[in-house]
C-alpha cells in the first residue's frame, strides 16, 4: 500500500512539474442522489428503503489537469445524505437525513476534455441531523439537532465515477463509516442505554449531476500556479 502511494506521488510530482503552465480551476454543480443502504438491525438486514435527495446538495471542485489524461480534484461540498427504514413486520418508519460538509480528494484518468472516470475519497463531517417518525404512512414526530451525538464526528467515504463527454455525471458513492454512533447513550428506567449498539448501517448511492468538472468559459476561475503550490 506503501508503494502504491509513493508511485502515484511520484506521478503527480513530476507530471506538475512538467505542466507549469497549466492552471488551477472551478467547477460547481448540484447532485440528484438515489441512496439506500445496507442494515444490519439486530441481525435483521431487510428494511431499507430507496430515498430520493435532489436538495440540498452543493458540489465545488478545485481542478487541476496534469495533462489531457490525467487531473485530480479537491473541494468543498454540502450534502443531503440519509436512509429510510420500514422496521420488519410493523407499520412504523423512520426517515434519518445528515447534512455534511465534505472534502473530496481523487483523481481523473481518460480524455479529460471529453469522457473520463474519476474515483477518490471524500471525509464528510456531519453538522445537521433529523429524524422524521411515521405509522401507516402519517408522519407522528420529529426530532433534529445540530452536531447530534448520534452521529460520529465525521464519515469516510470511497466514490468513483464518470463524466460524459456532454457533461453528464454518474457517480456511486459508499460510506464506509456507521451512519450513527454506537457508543451514543440515553437515561431510561433501567438505567443508560446504547439504542444504535445494534444497528449497523453504512450507506450507498448513486447520483446524477450535470458539468461536476466542466467550467463554463465565461465563469472559470484561474488561480495562479505559483499562489497553489502543491509539492
Amino acid at each position: 500500500m506503501r508503494s502504491a502511494f509513493l508511485i502515484l506521488f511520484m506521478i503527480l510530482a513530476i507530471s506538475t512539474r512538467s505542466q507549469v503552465n497549466e492552471k488551477w480551476y472551478l467547477t460547481t454543480a448540484g447532485e440528484i442522489i438515489f441512496s439506500h443502504a445496507k442494515v444490519d438491525f439486530f441481525g435483521n438486514e431487510d428494511g431499507s428503503v430507496l430515498r430520493f435527495s435532489p436538495f440540498f446538495n452543493s458540489q465545488n471542485h478545485l481542478n487541476k489537469d496534469l495533462n489531457q489524461n490525467l487531473g485530480f480534484f479537491t473541494g468543498l461540498n454540502v450534502r443531503n445524505v440519509g436512509f429510510i427504514y420500514k422496521y420488519p413486520s410493523q407499520s412504523y418508519k423512520t426517515k434519518f437525513r445528515s447534512y455534511n460538509l465534505g472534502v473530496p480528494l481523487g483523481l481523473k484518468f481518460g480524455n479529460i476534455e471529453r469522457t473520463f472516470m474519476y474515483a477518490g475519497y471524500e471525509i464528510e463531517i456531519p453538522f445537521h441531523y433529523k429524524e422524521k417518525f411515521f405509522d401507516e404512512g402519517k408522519k407522528t414526530g420529529k426530532y433534529r439537532a445540530w452536531f447530534s451525538k448520534k452521529q460520529p464526528a465525521y464519515y469516510n467515504s470511497l466514490m468513483v465515477g464518470i463524466q460524459f463527454s456532454g457533461g453528464t455525471n454518474l457517480k456511486f458513492k459508499y460510506y464506509l463509516t456507521n451512519f450513527f454512533n454506537k457508543d451514543y447513550t440515553v437515561d431510561s428506567p433501567a438505567g443508560q442505554v446504547k439504542p444504535f449498539q445494534d444497528f449497523d448501517v453504512n450507506i450507498f448511492y448513486i447520483s446524477l449531476s450535470t458539468d461536476m468538472f466542466k467550467a463554463a468559459e465565461k465563469t472559470k476561475k484561474i488561480v495562479k500556479e505559483h499562489d497553489l503550490v502543491m509539492f
